[in-house]
């Protein structure tokens, strides 16, 4: 498999979940600007939405959507236990998170990336991840992960969009919880290999 990535972005949960879930894949690295991979080809005749994570199967098949892509690699390694079982409540547990990351804390930030959105709209969209971060302190102050007591693929998705917040001056440093999940997740093994692949961090 091929993991079509930028470094830091989104892709960086699905990264890290393919590396916790000991399931191979190749790095290809993308220009967000330009749209070209690392190889050259147009980025869109992969993904016409030109968007990151992208994930190429063995077989060719394109899978997009980075919710989508997270519980593909741990459904293909159940062993690794990323994802709860298929039909329990635990299963839409992960459901719930991932789609609450991707549609309030992610998206949220997107506008806090460009520097041409209004002022009113930064500081309603700070306000914002405020709230949604006060809330995750008190479901992370009496357990270690999302889902309990297990690391899960929401875990990995929300340590990514989270570790954005000092570049878009989003103050977490009030929020213990938050700041010990952070430094968990960072702390893993495969973890920081992914980090240190994709340059994030010194190896």
């Amino acid at each position: 498999m091929k993991l079509y990535y930028s470094p830091g972005a989104c892709s960086l949960a699905a990264h890290i979940v393919a590396r916790e879930c000991g399931i191979p894949i190749a790095l290809e690295k993308v220009d967000l600007a330009t749209k070209r991979t690392q190889s050259g080809v147009d980025f869109f005749s992969i993904n016409p939405k030109g968007n990151v994570p992208t994930l190429e199967l063995d077989d060719g098949t394109i899978l997009t959507e980075g919710p989508a892509i997270l519980q593909f690699l741990a459904d293909s390694a159940p062993e690794a236990e990323l994802a709860p079982a298929h039909e329990s409540m635990a299963r839409y547990r992960l459901q719930e998170w991932l789609a609450f990351i991707n549609s309030d804390v992610h998206k949220s930030y997107s506008p806090l990336f460009n520097p041409a959105t209004p002022a009113e709209v930064r500081a309603e969209r700070q306000a914002a991840l405020g709230k949604y971060y006060a809330w995750l302190e008190e479901i992370l102050t009496p357990q270690a992960w999302l889902l309990g007591n297990h690391f899960s693929a929401a875990d990995a998705y929300l340590f990514t969009v989270t570790n954005w917040a000092p570049h878009v001056g989003v103050d977490l440093s009030h929020l213990p919880a938050l700041t010990a999940f952070q430094q968990r997740v960072a702390s893993r093994p495969h973890v920081r290999a992914a980090l240190v692949a994709e340059g994030l961090v010194g190896g």
